[in-house]
């Protein structure tokens, strides 16, 4: 029986997912790639986050979205798997509408983080 736990997402920009994990300061391996698990078990993985503890995370693609993958007995993050999550989501949906709205001719006037966490983004594009 398998140990590893997939955990939907709603991640479906790879090079979103990747500017995310930069941002959180995350070293990340590009694969398909092998993620460790329990008793010498494996998956493959678009991203991998190796663990000190030989047990990986990784983001695997699922055919519609990029589930997060991991033996959760052995998490070993800073955060929570829930915080970890929140704040992976948090910075793929600013770089997903970073890089939206600058191909449809916008330009970042303001990025704020505030105190509680969240985000404030300001775009702007002037027209002839």
């Amino acid at each position: 029986m398998s140990h590893f736990s997939n955990i939907k997402t709603q991640i479906r920009n790879l090079t979103s997912l990747k500017a995310a994990l930069d941002d959180m300061g995350i070293d990340w391996k590009e694969g398909p790639h092998t993620v460790r698990g329990y008793k010498g078990q494996t998956r493959t993985a678009e991203i991998v986050v190796e663990q000190n503890n030989n047990y990986d995370i990784g983001f695997s693609w699922n055919g519609s979205e990029y589930e997060l993958i991991a033996d959760l007995q052995y998490w070993q993050q800073p955060l929570s798997v829930d915080g970890f999550l929140k704040k992976v989501t948090q910075g793929y949906a600013l770089h997903t509408i970073l890089d939206e709205s600058s191909k449809q001719g916008f330009q970042v006037a303001q990025q704020q983080k505030n105190e509680d966490g969240s985000i404030r983004l300001v775009v702007q594009r002037w027209s002839a």
